[in-house]
């Protein structure tokens, strides 16, 4: 029969559980301190192989790891939603940008006529710069875009909606395309106001202000035609030209409508950049070595057959 301490219950194998409490070294810290509660009996934890962790601490670390991977998920969502939340902001950005480049900096045309030819192919698409004629002044040279106000082009029917307009709509209204509800035309100018503007010497060139011009641009495949005119360019008003002379209806072929001149109103902006197709990509040059000997208009320069004389 086991021997056993008065005060101190029999301790039997069988009596190892996995208990929570304070562990052996805690008990004797405790000391005779702890009065009649030491007597309790007690019984430590089985102990475990190295590195296996009991099946309670398991449990409750999954637990907090399925609490935290819950809080994340409410917090961020689905990665799916997440990500069309990124693509649509990208979207409304691009979209943003591009309205407020066409409203003020950019636009879009295409070239429908070989009036320009070889600067301008037929079926070119460029950029417009919108910030000429304001706030930069236009230049003799510069290849213009403007609305046709007075009429120079026959009218055209409209073509039925297709059951895309809405979207084509969209694209023309951010400035991906370009609009085709009002007629526009692309000259070079070359007068401005006050400019005495005529035509034409033995060679059929062109005279600005006394000065001959050697017009680099126009198309070498023809020797232009020689129609004579002698215009002064009112105020607020341009004379422009095709650079392909003898295809091109501008203002020597319009001076019954408001003597052939263009408000300067009307102008759009300054084409600059030839964009599509990429093999004609280009900047487009205003040629100012072609006017760097004009000078500027002067009393002597307005007396022609179409401007009164200075008073």
């Amino acid at each position: 029969m086991p021997e056993t301490t008065p005060g101190k219950p029999e301790r039997h194998d069988d009596d190892a559980r996995l208990l929570d409490g304070p562990s052996a070294p805690a008990r004797e810290l405790a000391g005779d301190d702890a009065g009649p509660a030491s007597s309790v009996p007690t019984v430590q934890a089985a102990a475990l192989p190295d590195g296996q962790e009991s099946p309670r601490r398991a449990a409750r670390r999954a637990a907090d790891e399925t609490d935290e991977s819950d809080a994340v998920a409410k917090t961020h969502g689905s990665p799916f939603l997440s990500w069309l939340k990124e693509i649509g902001t990208v979207v409304v950005i691009a979209v943003v940008l591009s309205f407020l480049i066409k409203t003020f900096l950019f636009r879009a045309f295409f070239i429908p006529s070989e009036s320009m030819v070889n600067t301008l192919d037929v079926d070119d698409r460029i950029f417009v710069n919108l910030l000429v004629p304001k706030p930069f002044a236009l230049e003799r040279g510069d290849v213009v875009v403007f609305k046709d106000a007075q009429g120079w082009l026959p009218p055209t029917q409209k073509a039925a909606p297709g059951p895309f307009k809405w979207f084509q709509d969209g694209l023309v209204f951010v400035g991906l395309l370009p609009d085709e509800t009002n007629q526009h035309l692309v000259k070079r100018v070359i007068g401005l106001p006050g400019d005495r503007v005529s035509c034409c010497d033995n060679s059929a060139r062109v005279s600005v202000n006394g000065t001959v011009l050697n017009e680099s641009y126009i198309n070498p495949a023809q020797v232009p035609m020689a129609k004579s005119f002698d215009v002064v360019v009112p105020e607020g008003k341009i004379w422009v030209m095709g650079d392909n002379r003898n295809n091109s209806a501008d203002s020597r072929e319009h001076q019954a409508v408001n003597g052939g001149f263009i408000n300067i109103a009307d102008v759009e902006g300054k084409a600059t950049v030839i964009a599509w197709p990429v093999n004609r990509w280009q900047i487009l040059d205003n040629h100012s070595e072609v006017f760097r000997t004009v000078p500027s208009s002067s009393p002597q320069n307005t007396a022609s057959p179409t401007a009164p004389a200075s008073k």
